[in-house]
């Protein structure tokens, strides 16, 4: 089984009505000790946080979120509030905001559904539900269209098989179908290509890249995709390939192209951080540092400043 390193990880001497009563001491008077927020939230897990929110309510009879975002702003009071809402929630939030927002941001919705485990996609699909009185299915479909809309409905469905034994004969079979389906025949049959990408274990696909590498001379299946897809469905494609081969190297480009160039994509940036600092930051690291010859925290440094910086910092 595929070993874990998050950042973040629960608290051991965790005391929810401690925590409550320091951050409402940060947060009296004039001025905010933005250091003594950070300290706590970055050092909780999810679920932790949670309980500090309702030891909050409980002592105080007060919403601490509503104080938060009185006493915070911009993108330190954003990363904030990210810590501070249940995970479904977050992604939900993140999904309609990735719908609704000024253009339809694709590789948030493919980074989130490709990204997460069939019991997150499931919790996702209660929470926003539950927010938003619409299906995620129903949501997708409004938004997208043709092959990249039946990718995102297939990943939303939460079915993807996880088990992480390989049948090296059926994983041979696929890169046969898939060979048939694309440079093999004149046009592509995208609907084979969907059910093998969306449909098949981690495991299974980079079986299936290995086995396509030798079955076509040296061909791989990712350059076969794009040869035969363009736009949003090449990319969903590929990442679901790069999600297969090293998901750790595939968040690491993730956060690398929200810090490339003219200004930063601090929305990608905290939603990244946020939600892998209690997966599989440790590897995210690694392989960041591997790619690209810096650090991530280096990264970050450069990239970010303030509250903000010191924030995602701790949470590294």
């Amino acid at each position: 089984m595929l070993h874990r390193s998050p950042t973040v990880v629960p608290a051991s001497d965790f005391n929810p009505q401690a925590d409550a009563e320091a951050l409402k001491a940060a947060m009296k008077g004039l001025g905010t000790d933005e250091d003594t927020i950070v300290a706590i939230l970055a050092k909780r897990s999810n679920k932790q946080r949670i309980e500090i929110i309702e030891a909050y309510k409980s002592m105080y009879g007060k919403d601490l979120i509503k104080h938060l975002k009185g006493e915070l702003g911009g993108d330190f009071e954003r990363a904030v509030i990210a810590l501070m809402t249940p995970a479904e929630d977050y992604f939900a939030t993140e999904i309609k905001e990735a719908i609704e927002g000024i253009g339809t941001e694709e590789g948030a919705l493919v980074e989130i559904l490709a990204g997460s485990t069939n019991e997150d996609i499931n919790h996702l699909r209660e929470a926003y539900q539950r927010l938003y009185e619409e299906s995620l299915e129903e949501a997708i479909a409004s938004d997208t269209d043709g092959d990249f809309k039946s990718i995102l409905i297939a990943l939303a469905q939460g079915n993807r098989d996880e088990n992480e034994f390989v049948d090296e004969d059926k994983a041979r079979i696929d890169a046969e179908r898939l060979y048939q389906a694309g440079e093999g025949k004149l046009g592509t049959d995208e609907s084979e290509f969907i059910r093998v990408l969306c449909s098949s274990s981690y495991a299974h696909l980079g079986a299936v890249q290995r086995h396509y590498w030798d079955l076509t001379g040296g061909n791989s299946l990712k350059d076969a995709v794009k040869s035969e897809f363009t736009g949003n469905t090449e990319k969903a494609m590929l990442a679901i390939l790069g999600c297969s081969r090293n998901q750790a190297r595939y968040f690491a480009s993730r956060l690398h192209n929200a810090m490339e160039g003219m200004g930063t994509r601090d929305r990608n940036l905290i939603r990244i951080i946020v939600s892998r600092s209690e997966v599989d930051m440790g590897q995210i690291k690694s392989e960041f540092q591997a790619k690209y010859g810096k650090t991530l925290e280096e990264a970050i440094e450069e990239e970010t400043s303030g509250d903000f910086k010191r924030l995602l910092l701790a949470l590294l």
